[in-house]
């Protein structure tokens, strides 16, 4: 029998018809599994790897510090394997997943948006200590996250591109925990080995370009610290985007290709076409959630006010405030 866990993966790659003027660029678009996010790949191979070691019982809570989209992700399959689950989330994450994660009956609590992910992550820690019964899967570290994406986007990413007849020379990805990353990139290097991975970061809270933790708005990446699956190793460039500009190709890719993705999605498609033009080559990305969980963020279907920006034709973008 199939069940809701069944449905996850298996999403579309498409190819972008308007936004860039050479190459070619194709979006896996994970805003068609259940959840909505890439995340739901990692939630369900974490949540299965606990209850296969029997470490889920009765009075078992699952706890998680998460920018959002794992929220949904195990709100999601907690529920449907009833598991109970508290989200734990920074302040400043939009009021759309707050509430989705909510739909799904799990609890959540908010922590203030100075202290970050690290205060959430303190905060799950804390709740672990005083309660045997809290498990925290713990995404930023846990293999099974990479393992996800190993098993299923990097594998499903090669099929589609041996059946479309596609070449990649790039695969432009932002990072957090690191786990879509680094699991694809070891899939399509062994199958592609002239295949380079690009490394998306806030422009603002550039780490691996060698700059210090700061604030930005490309809800899902850039957490401020190095997660411990992020392997340096897979990468071979890295690239910075402004939110200005992230959430301008947010726009664009509603308007102009007819895909709704959220800020990281904007900011990971931006780089992918800057490459693709560059080098007029093939290149792969990830759309990694639905737009529809940021509505409620600044000037982000709203072009009033918005950050001036210039695309220039060889797909260098130029910001001039943000």
């Amino acid at each position: 029998m199939t069940t809701l866990l069944d449905s996850i993966g298996n999403t579309p790659l498409v190819r972008l018809q308007r936004l860039n003027t050479r190459g070619r660029v194709f979006v896996k678009l994970e805003l068609k599994n259940p959840g909505r996010s890439v995340k739901d790949r990692a939630t369900k191979f974490m949540l299965l790897d606990m209850v296969a070691k029997g470490q889920i019982t009765d009075g078992t809570r699952i706890v998680e510090p998460t920018s959002g989209n794992t929220g949904i992700g195990l709100a999601m399959c907690c529920s449907a394997l009833n598991i109970p689950f508290v989200c734990i989330m920074p302040a400043s994450m939009s009021m759309e997943r707050r509430l989705i994660i909510k739909a799904y009956g799990a609890e959540l609590i908010l922590v203030s948006t100075n202290l970050g992910m690290r205060g959430c992550i303190e905060k799950a820690n804390a709740m672990a200590a005083a309660d045997p019964n809290v498990i925290i899967p713990q995404q930023f570290q846990n293999i099974n996250n990479r393992r996800a994406h190993e098993l299923t986007t990097g594998p499903e990413i090669r099929r589609q591109c041996q059946e479309y007849d596609i070449h990649p020379a790039y695969f432009v990805c932002g990072y957090g925990t690191g786990g879509t990353i680094s699991g694809v990139s070891a899939v399509l290097k062994k199958a592609y080995p002239e295949l380079r991975t690009v490394a998306v970061e806030p422009a603002t809270s550039a780490l691996l370009s060698g700059n210090r933790p700061g604030k930005h708005g490309i809800q899902g990446i850039g957490p401020g610290f190095k997660a411990e699956l992020v392997d340096t190793s897979l990468i071979d460039e890295v690239t910075t985007i402004t939110t200005g500009v992230a959430i301008k190709y947010c726009q664009l890719l509603a308007q102009k290709e007819g895909i709704m993705g959220g800020i990281s999605s904007g900011a990971n498609v931006c780089a992918a076409i800057k490459y693709a033009d560059q080098f007029n080559c093939d290149v792969i990305t990830i759309i990694n959630d639905t737009g529809d969980r940021y509505l409620s963020v600044d000037f982000m279907y709203d072009d009033k006010d918005q950050t001036p920006i210039e695309i220039q034709p060889d797909g260098v973008l130029l910001e001039f405030s943000d």
